[in-house]
């Protein structure tokens, strides 16, 4: 008996620590259901719960997931990076090129996706330099550019791509709005990154094995089939069944290993958000701060509920995306919970370095509402000039 108990107690402990583990890799994920449980005392479940859903969005997004899985899958990125990191013989120009290659990636291939493709390169580079004291400067600048470089493209951000399709943003309107801010962004990291010194530097080891040809091919076909769904070239069902045929033959690892809890939080938050809307008294209040100042409230709310669901739950309060767009995508740069992205590369930098997690913070921080600074000015110029 005294054994069964121990076992018992052994059993539940392990349980309790692998739970505690997932809510600390799932933060956001975790809240997001916690929120869209408490909403159901308010509003109790019933059939207008279905038109929350926007499925137009979600199948936009899990297209676009998957297929940049698969091109993970056979090191298409990796490889690229590798080949562009390695024509560079000094910590400036390594550093340039780590975070513009998470920059630019960002802009096809989604923020959260660039960093968790071109992070584990920024270690591997570091170390092979043995220059690890550049690690937590090069992580924040990754960071910062997987926020900003996919603030561009209706597919760049998963907030992106839920307000484009929401509020049926005119493909030219939306460059149109984000321009003056990416421009500046740009400039920024541009001059940030130009401060490490040229260090002479040498990357050790061969670049990873380039991928057939023909799977880069149809791999990118499947993505332009995915950024079409995002321009309504046609119903997003046909894009889902094509692209799932396609890796079901192709590769169907890609699509068990989609992330799924990022489309699980929008999920959460689209019932979170929907049933805010119809509680009177939330109504009221978030209508009336949102119209004071949408660029301003809907930045902070990104501070304390992160971008995505920002866009989500704020959405439902305003008509002026001009100025949510911009607040959503430059909210993103601040707290750590300001961004998924911020989130992933914080739990990446502490398996890489858990005993300078705070000096990390430190760096973090400062950048980050420097940045937050500059651009929620621009973005009241860019408001303004549209």
């Amino acid at each position: 008996m005294r054994e069964y108990k121990i076992r018992t107690l052994d059993f539940g402990g392990r349980v309790f620590h692998a739970v505690k583990h997932y809510i600390r890799r799932n933060i956001v994920l975790t809240i997001a259901i916690l929120l869209a449980i408490v909403t159901t005392f308010f509003v109790p479940i019933d059939r207008e719960y279905i038109g929350y859903f926007d499925f137009g969005t979600l199948s936009c997004l899990f297209c676009t997931l998957a297929v940049v899985v698969a091109l993970r899958n056979i090191n298409f990125f990796v490889w690229l990076a590798n080949v562009i990191v390695r024509k560079f013989k000094n910590m400036r120009n390594i550093v340039l090129a780590l975070v513009f290659v998470t920059y630019f990636g960002s802009m096809i291939m989604a923020n959260d996706m660039a960093l968790l493709t071109f992070l584990p390169l920024g270690w591997f580079v570091m170390e092979s330099c043995d220059n690890k004291k550049l690690l937590a400067f090069t992580f924040v600048m990754q960071n910062i550019a997987a926020n900003l470089g996919g603030m561009l493209t209706p597919f760049g951000n998963p907030q992106n791509l839920f307000m484009f399709s929401y509020f049926k943003i005119p493909t030219a309107e939306f460059f149109k709005i984000m321009a003056l801010p990416f421009a500046v962004a740009f400039i920024m990291i541009l001059l940030i990154c130009l401060t490490v010194k040229p260090e002479p530097a040498q990357v050790q080891g061969e670049p990873k094995e380039k991928p057939a040809l023909w799977r880069v091919i149809v791999y990118m076909l499947l993505f332009m089939l995915s950024v079409m769904i995002v321009f309504r070239v046609f119903d997003y069902y046909i894009g889902l069944i094509v692209v799932i045929a396609a890796l079901l033959f192709l590769d169907y690892k890609a699509l068990l290993n989609v992330d799924y809890g990022l489309l699980l939080t929008f999920c959460a938050f689209f019932v979170f958000s929907g049933n805010l809307a119809r509680i009177d008294v939330v109504e009221e209040f978030l209508g009336s701060l949102i119209a004071r100042d949408a660029l301003l409230f809907g930045t902070l709310s990104c501070q304390f509920i992160s971008n995505v669901p920002s866009a989500v739950l704020l959405s439902k309060f305003t008509d002026d995306y001009s100025r949510l767009l911009i607040a959503v995508n430059i909210g993103g740069l601040g707290t750590p919970i300001a961004s998924l992205a911020s989130l992933i590369t914080l739990n990446t930098y502490k398996t890489a370095c858990p005993l300078q997690v705070k000096k990390y913070l430190f760096k973090f921080s400062l950048i980050n509402f420097s940045f937050l600074a500059v651009l929620l000015a621009v973005g009241y110029i860019a408001v303004a000039i549209i």
